[in-house]
């Protein structure tokens, strides 16, 4: 089954952002079936938007599709409307570049970031029709495999699952994908198969390991049942340099949830902050080379079109040539509208310098995490920041000309007590007063999540606090903070408790899993889909004691279920952190001192640290003259798959593929400077058309012609430009004036008699619904000009747009002939020509 047959589906259009399922987007990656042995999906279970704004799917992705006979293609959890219409329908899930059902595909790997996506994993498998447990698959069957930060206590799951990846797959997925090609042309057996990979550094069989429980329920052992595979170490790259981040990554249609060019500067972080798993399990840090990150920026933005750079680490600010980097940084792309943000700053390490490099072009608003509300709770939890400095941060962001701070708390942290909840409100309101009180929004975001536990941390041992108490933690939080100045958001208390009970689970869970999803569990991670009621008749069903897996606390001799997963640092380094923690004494950085967490071997692997006061390269640093363009005014077409893309979609298709062919955009000015881009009307998702226009003001342009030939170039399929005219000359913009369109039914139902009778009418009220859920009362007749079927089976429709609202042909047509909501489905809508004055 191709892709087109779904996207022809006369259905499709009324599902939820049909962009995300197109599989059209620029630098998206196809081979041709002959060149492809080995075919691999990338699954990542949760929708488009959140997987298309992970950093390791974009890395996997270029590194499978650069390997020679490898096919790697994306395929994400579809939301619930497409999930019901594919059951509805009979349609298996497919990837995103070729349509290929997943069942038919070698390897499937899923992405584990976080223990609230298991259902989303089942749903796909379901939807593919692979069984769920890796016991009834078989060697016709892919490959089920998973990696990413959840992985690293996979006993939840291991049922599931034929082998994880711990650690770093940049290297070890292209060995895993080598030994499965090599089983393919050899016939070999799965069992023999995952025999083999046993010898990949990183890779965990759950088939070879058997959990042993005492009379009690507790876990007493995890035997392992082949000879010289007794424990599993994390794969870990030892430098970023051979693996830069992709300089041309798929560019989403559907607004990710970071919309940017991402570049990760680091790995791993050297702070060591008890709570932490990302910073225990990705150690030791390795920063990449800056010369190297001012190169993936330079390739990536002219790759891409974006806007916005984001500098990825667990801890940007701690970057050793932050500094020289962001000045060189700013100095080669202000000139180019190029926005740059460190979305992960610590307050200890912010520096004013930083802010006149950052606010060179606009402001990307500041987040900053204290996490606790006192100095007491902080040296705790091993966070080295005093309210004293916290507010003097506040201070800097504000005084620099940010109108906006979020601060992050955590409730239940071990050793919390009334007097630190107290504390977060009095730090809110402190850092609320340093905004002023001028304009009406509020100046201050407070968010606060419950402390879940995880595993490979200090506090691996400690209880989570029931659900009743993080309700009335936050709840302190949240009266304590009512100030038109500062805005309150909390994590759902309810899925920290499902998160708790996963994150340091063992294989009893699975049941419980299954049986939740198959009373409706999805997308668990999304407050409006969670539902507690079913996780908790699952949990009763199945025996499983909640309150003995959050609240009990472990003990240190218990065996723990991830004992035989190695992340490196040793288990007696967690116990010494804890008795820290206990003391409330602060560990250093490990930059500053080397605390033998037993990551490092001092030979293959170390910390990779720049040089703080490393020489750039210099750049123009002139400031550009004053934005003079030349106005253009161009005509496309939107058809085949474009057709689904909404008019934001639209925009940014256009601003990005203008980017990238060096077409620049002249823009606005003001505190966030936009392109000087702007289409004549909005197109309904779903409708092709023959004849768009959109105006854009362009710097330095060329040639109308070569301005046609290079977006050409650059647009995604579907969309085509088919005159470029210079309309700078003009005074006054062009307003639309009528558009034509003709419409199709797949059955005989229009009746020009029924047309006339419209013709005829001295008014024809129509109730549309807006989105807001109101309805307005429209009259379609003053709207169309004439209407005509030619045949049966085709309207011609001439719509004018007087000012007021409008409404869609579609629902013109319908109430004209009286179509059936099967019948309204199914037309196609073709707009011919639209007419300017």
């Amino acid at each position: 089954m191709t892709r087109d047959a779904l996207t022809d589906q006369p259905w499709f259009a009324d599902i939820i952002r049909p962009s995300r399922y197109l599989g059209n987007e620029p630098n998206v990656r196809r081979k041709p079936r002959l060149e492809v042995d080995l075919h691999v999906g990338l699954a990542f279970p949760d929708v488009y938007e959140v997987g298309m704004s992970h950093q390791g799917l974009k890395i996997l992705y270029r590194i499978l599709n650069d390997a020679g006979g490898i096919a790697a293609e994306r395929v994400f959890c579809p939301w619930v409307d497409l999930e019901a219409a594919l059951r509805e329908h009979g349609r298996p899930l497919e990837t995103l570049e070729s349509g290929t059902p997943l069942a038919e595909l070698d390897v499937l790997g899923f992405s584990l970031q976080h223990e609230l996506c298991y259902t989303n994993v089942l749903t796909m498998l379901d939807l593919a029709g692979i069984p769920f447990a890796a016991s009834h698959r078989n060697k016709s069957h892919p490959l089920v495999i998973a990696g990413g930060p959840a992985c690293f206590n996979p006993e939840p799951v291991a049922g599931i699952f034929d082998a994880f990846l711990i650690g770093d797959g940049e290297e070890a997925t292209l060995e895993i994908c080598e030994r499965v090609r090599r089983a393919i042309r050899t016939g070999t057996a799965r069992e023999d198969l995952l025999a083999d990979l046993t010898s990949i550094q990183g890779v965990y069989i759950p088939s070879f390991f058997e959990p042993v429980y005492g009379r009690d329920g507790v876990l007493e052992k995890i035997t392992p049942l082949r000879p010289g595979y007794e424990v599993v170490r994390k794969a870990l790259v030892p430098d970023l340099g051979p693996f830069p981040s992709p300089a041309d990554p798929v560019v989403p249609f559907s607004e990710p949830v970071h919309d940017r060019l991402a570049v990760e500067i680091c790995r791993g972080c050297t702070r060591g902050c008890r709570f932490c798993q990302a910073g225990m399990i990705y150690r030791p840090a390795r920063e990449r080379a800056p010369d190297e990150i001012l190169e993936i920026v330079r390739r990536g933005l002219a790759g891409t079109g974006y806007e916005d750079v984001s500098l990825l680490s667990l801890s940007t600010g701690d970057y050793s040539a932050i500094g020289p980097l962001l000045t060189a940084l700013m100095d080669r792309q202000s000139r180019d509208r190029i926005s740059v943000s460190l979305p992960s700053l610590r307050i200890d390490s912010l520096d004013e310098a930083w802010f006149e490099q950052i606010k060179r072009v606009r402001k990307t608003g500041f987040t900053l995490a204290p996490e606790a509300g006192s100095d007491r709770l902080r040296r705790v939890i091993n966070k080295s920041l005093t309210n004293s400095g916290i507010l003097q941060a506040a201070r800097k962001v504000y005084g620099a000309g940010w109108k906006l701070i979020k601060l992050y708390f955590m409730v239940g942290l071990p050793g919390e007590t009334e007097e630190d909840l107290q504390a977060v409100v009095r730090l809110s309101r402190e850092v609320a007063r340093l905004a002023g009180g001028r304009g009406k929004r509020p100046r201050l975001h407070v968010s606060v999540a419950a402390f879940v536990p995880k595993a490979h941390t200090p506090f691996m041992w400690e209880p989570q606090i029931t659900l009743e108490e993080s309700r009335r933690r936050m709840h302190l939080i949240r009266d304590g903070l009512r100030d038109r100045r500062i805005r309150v958001k909390w994590n759902a208390p309810e899925m920290s408790r499902l998160e708790g009970v996963f994150s340091r689970g063992d294989r009893r869970l699975l049941p419980a899993l299954v049986r939740a999803w198959e009373s409706g569990a999805r997308f668990d991670a999304w407050g409006e889909q969670y539902r507690m009621e079913i996780w908790e008749e699952a949990f009763r069903a199945e025996g499983i004691d909640v309150d003995d897996h959050l609240t009990r606390r472990r003990s240190e001799e218990e065996t723990l279920p991830w004992d035989h997963i190695q992340t490196g640092v040793k288990k007696s380094y967690l116990l010494r952190e804890r008795r820290r923690a206990e003391r409330e004494a602060f560990t250093p950085d490990c930059r500053i001192q080397c605390l033998e967490c037993g990551v490092c071997d001092h030979e293959r692997v170390d910390p990779v640290i720049q040089e703080p006061d490393r020489t750039l390269p210099p750049a123009d640093t002139s400031e550009p003259e004053p934005e003079q363009g030349r106005t253009f005014l161009l005509t496309f077409s939107k058809t085949g798959g474009s057709r689904y893309l909404g008019h934001l979609e639209l925009a940014r298709a256009f601003n990005r593929a203008l980017r990238r062919v060096g077409l620049f955009p002249a823009h606005t000015g003001g505190f966030h400077p936009t392109p000087k881009v702007s289409f004549t009307s909005p197109l309904p998702v779903g409708t092709e058309s023959l004849q768009e226009t959109v105006r854009v003001e362009l710097r330095d342009p060329p040639s109308p012609v070569e301005i046609r030939q290079r977006l050409n170039r650059a647009l995604p399929e579907g969309l085509r430009i088919l005159l470029v005219e210079d309309v700078t000359s003009l005074k006054k913009r062009n307003r639309l004036l009528e558009t034509r369109y003709s419409i199709t039914s797949r059955e005989e139902g229009f009746d020009q008699a029924a047309a006339r009778r419209f013709l005829g009418a001295g008014e024809h009220v129509i109730v549309k619904t807006t989105p807001k859920g109101k309805e307005r009362a429209v009259d379609a007749r003053a709207l169309v000009r004439d209407i005509q079927c030619p045949s049966p089976d085709t309207v011609e429709l001439a719509l004018l747009h007087p000012p007021g609202p409008s409404l869609k042909p579609g629902d013109i047509v319908r109430e004209i002939f009286g179509l059936t909501d099967a019948q309204a489905i199914s037309l196609k809508i073709l707009k011919t020509k639209q007419i300017l004055g």
